[in-house]
């Protein structure tokens, strides 16, 4: 059985037996990766320009930039962990592991584990996650066809040009 990391400074930790989920430390600018009650003041609609709607925090996972690349990823078919952590430049077996469990418990990644020795775990993407894999492929796509005119235009600022 594995250890569960300790969670990042200021997100929530989850609840477990006998505790509730509280903050481990006071850092009011991190917006918690677990959330709370719904809150009262009608912010559970999902307008994300809502200060206090839960749409923020699902909106920072998937914006998050290893959200939108596993996300991506997955839409090609089932992957197994380090053929994600392959294809994904960068990105560290902590940093999979965490957006991975996030992207589970927000029903967007199937996690199946397979009962051999070792297990055999793989991601897929729930019907959710593949809706929700369309647009930000789209974007993905978007990125690598118009990077060299915004590396352009940083240029230009940087240089004190129009890049106009």
């Amino acid at each position: 059985m594995s250890a569960v990391p300790a969670p990042r400074p200021g997100a929530l930790r989850p609840p477990g037996p006998g505790r509730a989920a509280v903050a481990p430390s006071a850092m009011p600018s991190v917006t918690p990766s677990v959330p709370g009650p719904v809150p009262a003041s009608g912010a559970a609609d999902g307008d994300a320009f809502c200060g206090d709607c839960p749409g923020r925090t699902v909106l920072d996972h998937v914006t998050s930039r290893w959200g939108v690349l596993i996300l991506a990823s997955l839409r090609a078919g089932p992957l197994r962990f380090h053929e994600l952590r392959d294809r994904i430049g960068g990105i560290s077996e902590k940093m999979l592991s965490q957006n991975l469990r996030v992207l589970v418990r927000d029903g967007l990644v199937d996690r199946d584990v397979e009962p051999t020795v070792p297990p055999k775990v793989s991601y897929t993407l729930t019907p959710l996650g593949a809706e929700l894999a369309v647009p930000l492929q789209s974007l993905v796509d978007w990125i690598a066809t118009r990077t060299p005119d915004i590396v352009a235009a940083q240029r230009c600022h940087d240089a004190g040009t129009d890049a106009s």
